[in-house]
């Protein structure tokens, strides 16, 4: 099976994970790129960002389209974390390729359990910390940085339970706050994107937007619990084979 073909259906897959639970499937994008595409860790983070980049650019215009996307909110949440974000997005070229394989597999665990937890709809009555804000916010910035992913599954419940937001505006108004970290962390990478292979990032990128799409009408057909649980084990055998690799490697 040729590359083109393998991250037409890798993005696929990325895709639908990311429309039918709203977080969580930028996760598995890094992975992919090293065991089905042979992407260096560190070339895989910055191909990561691209991708990461353009589906959460498309998915931010759906939801600004329904209204539920709280700019101001997002937008100073996304400040916090845009210095951490072109820090970590620096450091990760520097870093070795088993550290950054360790590194992920603790986000993939961290991601698992976060979609283990209860999510509530409800509004939320906390009181709103300035400073609790701009850490939460510096937290996902390091995070997309260093390591390419989204962390949709750390951005919605830090502005639910730090900000809070209700859960719908929560996941509009993530994607506001990683769009721009991630183009942060970008600006960061220019000179690790050189070496890419856009012949395989675009089909990879332009897969996991039409899947996303119809991850949206899939989640309105299958029980959200349920989903979460089954993608939530396989992060967890993500995590866990990319440790053995690690340690062995």
């Amino acid at each position: 099976m040729s590359a083109v073909v393998f991250a037409l259906v890798a993005g696929a897959v990325i895709g639908l994970a990311l429309g039918a639970l709203g977080g969580g499937g930028s996760v598995l994008t890094v992975p992919a790129l090293i065991y089905l595409l042979g992407f260096t860790p560190v070339a895989a983070t910055t191909a990561g960002l691209v991708i990461v980049t353009v589906t959460s650019a498309t998915a931010l215009a759906g939801h600004a389209r329904d209204g539920h996307v709280r700019w101001r909110t997002g937008l100073l949440f996304a400040a916090a974390g845009i210095g951490p974000a072109m820090l970590g997005g620096a450091l990760a070229g520097r870093l070795p390729a088993a550290a950054l394989t360790v590194a992920f597999a603790a986000v993939a665990v961290a991601a698992a359990v976060r979609m283990l937890m209860p999510r509530s709809d409800s509004d939320s009555t906390v009181h709103v910390r300035p400073g609790r804000a701009a850490a939460a916010g510096a937290g996902l910035g390091a995070v997309t940085g260093v390591l390419g992913v989204g962390g949709g599954f750390l951005a919605v419940p830090a502005l639910v339970n730090v900000l809070g937001m209700r859960m719908r505006s929560a996941v509009g108004t993530s994607l506001l706050v990683i769009t721009v970290n991630s183009l942060a962390a970008l600006a960061m990478r220019a000179g690790t994107a050189d070496g890419l292979d856009w012949s395989v990032i675009g089909p990879f990128a332009g897969a996991a937007v039409l899947g996303a799409w119809d991850g949206k009408r899939l989640s309105a057909k299958l029980s959200g619990p349920t989903l979460q649980r089954a993608f939530a084990l396989v992060l967890l055998a993500v995590a866990g084979f990319m440790l053995v690799d690690a340690v062995a490697g």
